[in-house]
């Protein structure tokens, strides 16, 4: 039988059962794995609200309808702080259907004051005690990076003293995190959107990353902000290659899927393909359209993308 027709007969005969969408998903899990397996070369991982238009705003059917439609992975900034059944909820969906968890954001970020670039030692103390409790959320959802932002920059420090006191804190925050093998993965951003950001680009995440020397401090590198901040992308990328263990994507300008912008994200992607990665691919950005035409023109350019 035609799958999309089981898959909405089986809906109907659920209705009566009282299984709902996310029910006739959890019946269909095994042979939806089999399906996902060769849907993309690499792990792009979509955010909860970005198909709300076709699976509705429960966050189980949204992860059933990226599964369906070929996501081999999830990603989700608030995760730390959505409530713990649902956490356990989602966690549960995720492994019946073969999504692999991605970042989650691991602590407070300082917008607007210095902390971690300050050396203040109660700031430290309070970034690290928001390490400990990502681990118990790690542990829940099945994740293995959490995002780490150093915050606002100094103004009253050299740069020098600021990078090492950013570099002092990650080391004690590795330590913390190396025994349950999870990683933190540091996110430059650029400085047209996040103005007075202390890391914002990729050659100086490698330079902290090396100094801490650890396998639980590596880059995010977005290619969205790195594209603003620096450009010349694939360079950057094989030379950051090392401390890379993941991406995050938004065309530009616009911030908008992939093929809405400037950036040739076939040739990025074929990149990172041909380096083995084999990790997750965040999808960072908004919907170019709105509705259910919009949603579709993201999970287009993906395919498009992702065709090399």
């Amino acid at each position: 039988m035609n799958r999309r027709l089981f898959v909405k007969k089986s809906a109907t005969a659920a209705s009566f059962l009282g299984l709902g969408l996310s029910g006739v998903n959890a019946l269909n899990s095994k042979e939806q794995k089999d399906e996902i397996l060769s849907a993309f070369k690499l792990n792009y991982a979509p955010h909860l609200n970005m198909f709300k238009n076709h699976a509705g705003e429960n966050p189980i059917d949204q992860l059933n309808f990226m599964a369906d439609e070929g996501f081999t992975a999830f990603e989700d900034n608030n995760m730390k702080k959505r409530p713990i059944e649902t956490q356990n909820a989602m966690a549960n969906t995720m492994i019946k259907r073969g999504l692999s968890m991605g970042v989650f954001v691991a602590h407070t970020i300082y917008w607007k004051e210095p902390n971690l670039t300050s050396g203040n030692l109660e700031k430290r103390e309070a970034f690290l005690n928001e390490i400990k409790d990502s681990i118990e959320v790690a542990k829940r959802v099945n994740a293995k990076w959490m995002t780490v932002v150093p915050g606002y920059i100094d103004l009253k420090q050299n740069m020098a003293y600021q990078t090492q006191h950013v570099i002092e804190t990650l080391k004690q925050a590795s330590a913390i995190l190396e025994p349950h093998n999870l990683i933190m993965v540091l996110e430059p951003l650029n400085f047209r959107n996040h103005p007075g950001q202390f890391l914002s680009e990729s050659p100086q995440a490698y330079q902290i990353c090396k100094a801490v020397n650890s396998p639980s401090c590596k880059i995010l590198f977005d290619i969205y902000h790195q594209q603003i901040q620096e450009g010349n992308l694939i360079p950057n990328i094989e030379t950051c290659w090392d401390e890379i263990a993941y991406f995050q994507v938004g065309d530009n300008p616009g911030r908008k899927e992939p093929t809405t912008g400037e950036i040739n994200f076939k040739n990025v992607f074929k990149f990172i393909h041909s380096k083995g990665f084999n990790g997750i691919i965040g999808m960072e950005h908004g919907n170019s359209m709105e509705g259910k035409t919009g949603e579709r023109a993201v999970i287009n350019a993906y395919k498009t993308s992702d065709d090399f």
